[in-house]
């Protein structure tokens, strides 16, 4: 039990190494919506000369991408918002993207802001340990806490060698979109009524 154990901690670390992921600098996208703050928080992985496709046949089998690194990607929001056709409540949430092999991508919120650093890796620093890092396997337990899940619009863009989220004032809401290589992913936030 102990080798197997200390086996998922190891690929564990080693999915978030693989994509690059740890160590990368927090960033935050934010915008106003009906006179409320929403913003994203996020590791900012690098490329560095890997390929997005091959990144992305290193998920897992559930074809949910964290969307960020480090620490989970939260979603904060002080206004109700309208995504998707459905109404997020404000508060907190962790952002996944689903992946499909085939398919449109769509954004993911979750009521579940992930596990502490500690339950993943026995050794983190105690000022890390309690920090919420995303469920490297999205179960259908953390699936039952799932707030919305929204389809992306996809577009290719200049390259970008950085994750980066950005928000774009539309109207009464904002287009979030999400950059990554020569993609980028869209979908727009409205203050629910």
């Amino acid at each position: 039990m102990r080798i197997r154990l200390t086996a998922l901690v190891l690929i564990a670390g080693l999915g978030v190494w693989a994509f690059g992921q740890g160590g990368a600098s927090r960033a935050t996208a934010s915008t106003m919506i009906g006179g409320k703050k929403v913003a994203v928080e996020y590791g900012q992985p690098a490329l560095k000369g890997r390929n997005f496709a091959d990144l992305m046949k290193q998920l897992p089998q559930d074809r949910m991408w964290r969307a960020g690194s480090g620490a989970v990607t939260v979603l904060s929001t002080e206004a109700d918002l309208l995504i998707g056709g459905k109404k997020v409540p404000a508060g907190k949430y962790s952002l996944y993207i689903h992946c499909p092999e085939s398919g449109n991508y769509s954004l993911v919120l979750n009521s579940d802001l992930g596990q502490p650093l500690s339950k993943i890796w026995s050794e983190a620093p105690p000022n890390q340990a309690n920090e919420p890092y995303p469920h490297f396997e999205y179960t259908k337990e953390i699936g039952k806490s799932e707030v919305v899940r929204a389809p992306l619009t996809k577009t290719s863009v200049p390259a970008t060698d950085l994750l980066t989220y950005a928000f774009k004032q539309s109207g009464s809401g904002a287009a979030l979109t999400i950059s990554w290589g020569t993609q980028a992913w869209s979908l727009e936030v409205q203050q629910a009524k």
